[in-house]
């Protein structure tokens, strides 16, 4: 029963994950042809026809096949989370998110943090036939990734200065610079693994407590240098931090698997 719903989340997440990517390159064309000329649609590799045909079947595919499995939980949270990432990126009244710094660290944490962890307890909960309960671990977990994906939110824009500042978007990187805030984007990670560090000491279970306190210790050490290591003043460095954040954040996923 695990395996099936495991796979029961992963297909419509999966589906879902294309049209939230293509639909935010449909929106950001002309943007992404300064940041990353190298995307499909930005180097014209792929029409805009058939980019929005992909875009659409993904959309219909994901919300049809997360219907069709039953799982309410699951649907409504998929439901939340696109609706929040559409917001983010068309170009409508009201919408484009992403011009606003606090709006779009909003949509981006909460969609990912929903989509990526409170659906999918609630769907196996579901699929289990277990009681609804709310484990310190969910608490854990939502409380340490929901700042990382904050940091994503933030992160991403430090390379992608020069294009936003052609679309008019007013992002944190272009109001204080690239610098600060890298620095706070690191400041904010080891605030994260701080947190961590102090949850973890709480926990009752004395494995789980020497775990999470040693295994987050290394990681904010680990953090600390390779922030260091980057260069400020290379694109390039930043985007291969932005990437590392991501290295970071897996780590996380698994760490939080011992949390008790």
């Amino acid at each position: 029963m695990f395996l099936i719903g495991f796979l029961q989340f992963l297909i419509p997440n999966c589906i879902m994950f294309q049209y939230i990517v293509g639909v935010n390159q449909l929106a950001d064309v002309e943007i992404d042809k300064i940041n990353k000329p190298y995307l499909p649609l930005a180097s014209g590799k792929y029409s805009l026809r058939n980019a929005v045909i992909v875009v659409a079947s993904s959309l219909l595919m994901g919300f049809g096949s997360a219907w069709v499995l039953g799982s309410r939980p699951m649907f409504w949270c998929l439901v939340i989370s696109t609706m929040l990432m559409t917001a983010y990126s068309v170009n409508l009244p009201l919408l484009r998110w992403k011009r606003s710094t606090i709006l779009a660290t909003f949509s981006l944490a909460s969609s990912m943090t929903i989509g990526q962890h409170i659906a999918p307890f609630l769907h196996m909960k579901t699929v289990l036939k277990k009681a609804l309960d709310y484990p310190r671990s969910l608490v854990f977990t939502v409380v340490v990734v929901s700042l990382f994906y904050t940091v994503i939110s933030l992160a991403k824009d430090i390379p992608d200065i020069e294009g936003d500042k052609a679309a008019g978007h007013k992002t944190l990187a272009i109001h204080l610079g690239p610098r600060r805030v890298f620095w706070f984007c690191i400041s904010l990670l080891q605030m994260t693994y701080g947190i961590a560090i102090i949850m973890g000491a709480l926990s009752p279970i004395l494995w789980s407590k020497i775990f999470t306190v040693v295994t987050h210790f290394i990681m904010s050490i680990i953090l600390w240098y390779r922030a260091n290591s980057v260069d400020l003043s290379n694109n390039d460095s930043l985007q291969s931090f932005y990437m590392a954040i991501f290295v970071f954040l897996s780590v996380e996923n698994f760490l939080v698997l011992f949390v008790r």
